[in-house]
């Protein structure tokens, strides 16, 4: 089974987002801050991150750039989940190392799908 590291500060959003992933045989662990999912990333064993982008203190673009450039974390397959829907936002995020880019409101489908997209 594998695990999927779920970084959201809006506690109804990480919980919708972790319920989908166990319904569909996922392990979750939740975190509500970028920096408490650094600490995650590196002394676990995450298969996959689902990141917001607005977050305080260290937003989701940070995260990736941090993930991509620790040796530990760098192979990470990061899946970022944002109500950011410009097209500059999907591009920035792929340039700071995201592999999928989900916009909110999302189905489902469309999450379980990005997830099962990075992680074989």
């Amino acid at each position: 089974m594998a695990t999927i590291l779920v970084v959201e500060d809006t506690l109804s959003e990480l919980e919708l987002i972790s319920n989908y992933l166990r319904e569909s045989g996922y392990s979750v662990i939740g975190v509500t801050s970028a920096k408490e999912a650094l600490n995650k990333a590196i002394e676990q064993k995450i298969d996959a991150i689902v990141t917001d982008i607005v977050m305080p203190g260290m937003s989701g673009f940070e995260l990736c750039r941090k993930l991509k450039n620790n040796p530990v974390t760098e192979k990470l397959p990061i899946i970022i989940c944002s109500s950011k829907d410009q097209e500059i936002d999907r591009f920035w995020g792929m340039k700071q190392g995201a592999a999928v880019y989900v916009t909110k409101p999302f189905t489902r489908e469309e999450l379980v799908r990005a997830v099962k997209s990075v992680v074989a």
